[in-house]
């Protein structure tokens, strides 16, 4: 569902600034009353008139992202099932591994593997 315009909440605004109570206002423009209360209490509370284009929730990892970061620094090469369980132990924290890759992306860290065995001494043959 797309947001009314920035005119359209003006125009709201303006008729219920010209004495209208909330019900007529919202029968008028045919929107629901809650609506009409709600972009009131923002103009008054916040000074906007602007639908919110931005979510504001916080990622659940985020509080965690130290401990990511310590965690991958220790140990490179560590798999997202290890990461997962090391957080179910160390700090009783219930994640998915996809929210654990999501954070790793974020972060701009990749997990590494390390090589099996030493490279080559013979270099490139064609």
């Amino acid at each position: 569902m797309l947001a009314y315009s920035k005119e359209f909440r003006r125009e709201v605004l303006a008729a219920c600034d010209g004495g209208g109570g909330t019900r007529e206002v919202a029968l008028r423009f045919d929107v629901s009353e809650s609506w009409v209360r709600r972009i009131k209490q923002e103009r008054r509370e916040q000074g906007k008139l602007a639908p919110s284009t931005t979510r504001k929730r916080q990622k659940s990892w985020e509080p965690y992202a130290d401990w990511i970061l310590a965690k991958l620094d220790a140990q490179p090469d560590i798999y997202l099932r290890e990461l997962v369980a090391a957080a179910e132990d160390e700090l009783d924290w219930e994640v998915s591994d996809m929210t654990l890759s999501r954070a790793c992306r974020t972060l701009k860290r990749t997990r590494k593997k390390r090589r099996s065995s030493p490279q080559s001494r013979s270099g490139k043959t064609s």
